[in-house]
């Protein structure tokens, strides 16, 4: 009986203590070797987006020291930086289900205003962020347009010099907000950036990891902190050249592509401050000045990219990047828009591109809307038949900057309906990462040359496009920074140029 009562009593306090450990099990993380100790418990910042007239989300992710917490988390918004006057304020909740996120929708807020806000959580206060609600009727507005940043290729010196700016009224960030490669299969690890984790990403696990990594950039961290961000995704949120049902990067022993999707998802809507829906493309309202069109050409409805000119199926009709509803969604917001410019945040180039001096062995960019040549000509159509004026495309994806002035057919007719601005990459590889400065301005030469609407290429430096609109003009400054390759330098502009109101010329 003893020996029973022994036995009893040891499972007793064996059970207790393996539920005890279970229940505190502490919180460790790959990325905490990139931690700032003196943002504890907030190492990754704060952040917000999605801004509109009356509302905008605020953004922090917290790390505890139990990994089965659920910690609250009070946040607080003023128009004062010392926040002498609160103007709301309220607590949620987080936990492992979200990797301890957090996101707040806050309403009933003022337009054209600038509001400064922080969190508390397990007896910390964060830093304290900046953000703006849109405004309703603005006589400019100053756009910081970026895409592709890449940890391995290069520290993020152009987020830092936009947060330097305090003109900016909107960051918009055009996809490729992470990279998913493994260690060394895509970068320069020269440098000593190295992939959190080292492989390729595929679970939810990975995604959260590689965004944890990416957000412990100083560059990162404080474009973030000063100002709000209207952001899509691209491929590399996923996987490279990725669609509606694949993606080029997603082999069959990686598993099953529906749920790494759904992971990168939950990952990026954990991560991003920007409001979780079915559809990721929105229209941004600036009043009568503008409406930004934010398009999702990945997880919409592209069907798979072809590989030649040759394949049956390139120029059928039912071909489709954008998908049947977001098509016709699309339509409805340029018909429909009553503001001066009708800017579209773009992920992939719109314009007619005859690439092969940049890529001799591929002429057409089947991953642009130059592989999808049926629904560009739908959507031109649409375009010129409703008389759809001062027009505006701004692009990322090319890791390069461009100038465009979209023609209607360079074959045929190049005479042009809208004006397409590329945005350079914020870190990943452009032309000189490969090959030496004066081949690449030969390159450059010759792609102006065989296409005679293109008015301005760069493809040797890194930054971020400065768009600023009026009434009366839109001007697109080009600006880089001297390296990514050091996490600390100068910046110069690259490059400036107007179009004005009812044209489609460039002004130099």
């Amino acid at each position: 009986m003893k020996s029973i009562l022994f036995f009893a009593v040891g499972f007793f306090l064996f059970t207790s203590c393996s539920e005890k450990e279970k229940k505190h099990e502490k919180f460790t993380e790959e990325t905490s070797s990139l931690y700032h100790g003196d943002l504890k418990p907030f190492y990754h910042g704060v952040a917000s987006g999605d801004p509109l007239q009356d509302r905008v989300i605020l953004w922090t992710r917290v790390t505890p020291e139990d990994s089965s917490a659920t910690v609250n988390v009070t946040w607080e918004i003023s128009t004062s930086p010392n926040f002498s006057s609160i103007v709301k304020s309220d607590s949620v909740s987080t936990s492992a289900s979200r990797d301890f996120t957090v996101k707040v929708d806050v309403t009933e807020l003022s337009p054209s205003t600038k509001y400064f806000y922080r969190f508390t959580a397990l007896g910390q206060i964060s830093e304290t962020g900046e953000t703006k609600t849109l405004p309703q009727k603005p006589d400019s507005l100053k756009l910081a347009v970026v895409s592709c940043a890449n940890w391995e290729w290069g520290f993020f010196n152009p987020y830092e010099k936009i947060s330097l700016r305090p003109d900016v009224d909107v960051v918009v960030h055009l996809g490729d907000f992470i990279y998913e490669y493994g260690i060394g299969k895509y970068g320069d690890t020269t440098i000593g950036r190295f992939n959190i984790p080292k492989h390729e990403i595929i679970s939810l696990k990975d995604y959260r990891l590689r965004y944890s990594q990416y957000r412990l950039d100083k560059g990162l961290h404080d474009i973030s902190m000063k100002h709000p961000m209207i952001a899509i995704w691209d491929d590399h949120e996923i996987a490279n050249n990725s669609y509606a049902g694949g993606a080029q990067n997603h082999q069959p022993n990686e598993g099953d592509y529906e749920k790494r999707k759904a992971a990168a998802r939950k990952a990026y809507y954990e991560w991003i401050p920007i409001r979780e829906s079915e559809n990721h493309y929105r229209t941004f309202s600036f009043g009568k000045l503008a409406d930004m069109i934010m398009l999702d050409e990945r997880l919409a409805g592209r069907q798979k990219q072809v590989d030649s000119i040759r394949d049956p199926s390139f120029q059928n009709e039912n071909r489709t990047m954008l998908g049947k509803e977001q098509f016709e969604w699309f339509e409805s917001q340029l018909k429909n828009s009553q503001a001066t410019w009708k800017i579209i945040g773009n992920q992939v180039i719109f314009s007619d591109m005859n690439t092969q001096p940049l890529y001799s062995q591929m002429p057409t960019n089947f991953d642009s809307l130059d592989g999808y040549p049926a629904e560009k000509r739908k959507l031109k159509n649409f375009i010129l038949q409703n008389k759809i004026k001062d027009l505006i495309f701004i692009t990322g994806d090319a890791h390069s900057s461009w100038a465009i002035e979209v023609p209607i057919d360079t074959k045929k007719n190049y005479s042009p309906f809208a004006i397409e601005l590329v945005t350079t990459s914020v870190s990943s590889a452009n032309g000189n990462e490969k090959y030496p400065d004066e081949t690449v301005k030969a390159k450059e030469a010759e792609m102006i040359k065989v296409n005679p609407h293109l008015k301005y290429l760069n493809n040797r430096d890194h930054g971020y496009l400065l768009l600023t609109l009026t009434q009366q003009k839109a001007k697109a400054e080009w600006w880089f920074v001297n390296t990514v390759r050091l996490p600390e330098t100068g910046e110069f502009m690259g490059k400036s140029i107007e179009v004005r109101k009812g044209s489609v010329k460039f002004n130099p």
